[in-house]
């Protein structure tokens, strides 16, 4: 990686700016600003992108309220972090959609060691939460962090188990929202003694959408991810799969056939997840692992796109239009199809993705929604 960089007050501003903007997600910022190389010229350049992917009206995020969230943070002791800079945890800095700009609470310092996370039911049984404890104290009394999502259940005993070796807490809302309110004194304990931390705005209420987002941050944050009593169709599940994509471990501890709620870790397990029975289970694995992760997979954003001639984009448009599809097609496939350079589909991706008519899925794939 690069050397960690310092924003100025004013850059990570811009950056905060960017971030917030209108149908800017984690992949698109980056290409901004390798494009344009500074989030100030990005943000310049937005409105006519938009326009040109066929929206009339962009509106920037005011600067007053960018202005705004930063005095709140500094009101509550929170601060935002941007990716390159050195409190920027190096694991989240590695995945494809590492967020721009992350807000924490708490000691950024647990943020640079090996974190495991625990997810699990919400209505666990008392076995179940018996066993987060047992995992998570036995880890930490190793070294190892423990990251989760502050649910109540499986989340909750995890974190609680792991305030004095550490804890690291991601939220699906802002940083100073507190979800579930049956968890208000383990979240002020763990704002005192382990970190908090969010890619979202502060004052942001958890929605249901916004739960697979925070998701793919535990896995990324984490060597791996211990399962621990999920359904089918749990959201604990997305963050196992999550962890796959993003090439971390997955272990699972197997419960009774006949509880639904270890169907799903029961199923790990059948689709080859490491099974854990004891804290030994998941050092064994992670102790063989490097002590670096990867390069980030998407390059830096300091890897500066080579310039585009407008006109090739113009003509490559109407051709990429055509074989987008409601149903999710590879960038891959889309480039051999509509023979165009990787740099002119991306730059008419980016339009209709800033235009808000094309969505990014994951696999590198893109969705066309209108």
């Amino acid at each position: 990686m690069n050397p960690p960089r310092q924003l100025t007050d004013n850059e990570r501003r811009d950056w905060l700016r960017l971030s917030r903007a209108e149908n800017v997600g984690p992949i698109t910022f980056r290409q901004l600003m390798r494009r344009y190389g500074s989030a100030r010229a990005a943000l310049d350049a937005l409105p006519q992108l938009a326009q040109r992917g066929g929206k009339k009206n962009f509106t920037l995020p005011p600067v007053a309220d960018i202005d705004q969230e930063i005095a709140r943070a500094g009101k509550i002791n929170a601060r935002f972090i941007a990716w390159g800079e050195a409190d920027y945890p190096e694991a989240l800095s590695v995945i494809e959609d590492a967020p721009p700009v992350i807000t924490i609470r708490g000691h950024a310092p647990l943020l640079h060691k090996r974190a495991i996370g625990i997810v699990g039911a919400r209505n666990a049984s008392l076995n179940g939460r018996k066993m987060a404890e047992t995992l998570a104290r036995e880890l930490g009394q190793q070294g190892i962090v423990i990251a989760s999502g502050l649910a109540r259940g499986i989340d909750a005993s995890a974190h609680a188990a792991s305030l004095t070796t550490g804890t690291i807490a991601v939220v699906a809302g802002g940083v100073d929202v507190v979800y579930p309110q049956e968890n208000a004194a383990l979240y002020a304990q763990i704002a005192e003694t382990g970190c908090i931390l969010s890619d979202m705005p502060l004052g942001v209420e958890p929605i249901n959408k916004l739960f697979p987002r925070r998701n793919r941050l535990i896995s990324g944050l984490s060597l791996g991810v211990v399962v621990v009593e999920a359904a089918l169709k749990s959201g604990s599940l997305i963050t196992a799969r999550m962890a796959l994509e993003q090439g971390r471990e997955v272990f699972a501890v197997p419960g009774s056939p006949l509880d639904p709620r270890c169907t799903g870790t029961n199923d790990l397990i059948r689709q080859g997840a490491v099974l854990t029975e004891r804290a030994d289970d998941i050092l064994t694995h992670i102790h063989s692992l490097p002590q670096r992760l990867a390069e980030p997979k998407m390059g830096s954003f300091e890897d500066k796109m080579p310039d585009i001639d407008a006109r090739e984009v113009e003509a490559a448009r109407a051709k990429i239009l055509e074989n987008l599809s409601p149903s999710p097609v590879s960038v891959d496939e889309l480039m051999r199809e509509c023979q165009v350079s990787p740099m002119v589909l991306l730059s008419v991706l980016l339009e209709l993705e800033l235009a808000g008519r094309v969505e990014r899925h994951p696999g590198n794939k893109v969705v066309w929604v209108g």
